[in-house]
């Protein structure tokens, strides 16, 4: 009897999720509208940053600098336009109405991921060179270039702190698009064998 009543609430649940994948969307206007703004925001942060850094450049009688001349900013530019792409493209998805499928919740997982982790390490790198720039090493005979290019590390602070608001954003990213994910999958059943133990039986 237990058994019987159980696959009846499996099939029942089944119906059920059918007729959401059917009808649904990604929920109300207002939670599809907040996502697409939250994949708006980093993009402008992406451009504002990358902009701030392809100008980035300053001549005085000590020499020039520019940010081609430093492999962590020019990996911060590509790191930024990447982004700003992606975070268009993933806007554009959001704000059409449309069924939210497992494939499409895993696309947006999968995607999230990498450039929260693309930007976090183009934002860590380009940090840490700042930070020798700022205070030097003397291990390795670094001096402090900052007292000399003040206006290029002026500029280079702001275009990293622009990336790491954008790094906020996208990591609020993956955990919208992690538990839209997570929340399609259903709890197991309970299930009684023939021995009479409770065995989970996953919906499918």
């Amino acid at each position: 009897m237990m058994a019987k009543k159980t696959m009846v609430e499996e099939e029942g649940r089944k119906t059920e999720g059918d007729q959401g994948e059917e009808g649904g969307g990604d929920g109300g206007s207002g939670v599809r509208t907040a996502e697409t703004m939250l994949r708006v925001v980093p993009m402008g942060l992406c451009l504002a940053a990358l902009v701030l850094m392809l100008k980035n450049a300053q001549v005085n009688d000590f020499g020039s600098v520019s940010y081609a001349d430093l492999t962590p900013f020019r990996y911060l530019v590509y790191a930024n336009g990447f982004c700003a792409g992606y975070s268009l493209l993933s806007a554009s998805c959001t704000a059409l109405p449309r069924p939210n499928t497992l494939s499409r919740s895993w696309l947006l997982f999968f995607f999230d991921q990498v450039f929260t982790y693309v930007i976090l390490a183009a934002g860590t790198v380009s940090a840490e060179l700042m930070y020798l720039a700022y205070n030097g090493d003397e291990a390795v005979t670094w001096s402090k270039e900052c007292g000399v290019f003040d206006s290029f590390c002026q500029r280079a602070t702001a275009s990293i702190g622009i990336t790491f608001g954008a790094v906020a954003c996208y990591a609020l990213l993956s955990l919208l698009s992690s538990y839209r994910l997570f929340s399609t999958y259903e709890a197991p059943l309970p299930f009684v064998g023939k021995t009479g133990l409770e065995i989970a039986a996953f919906p499918r």
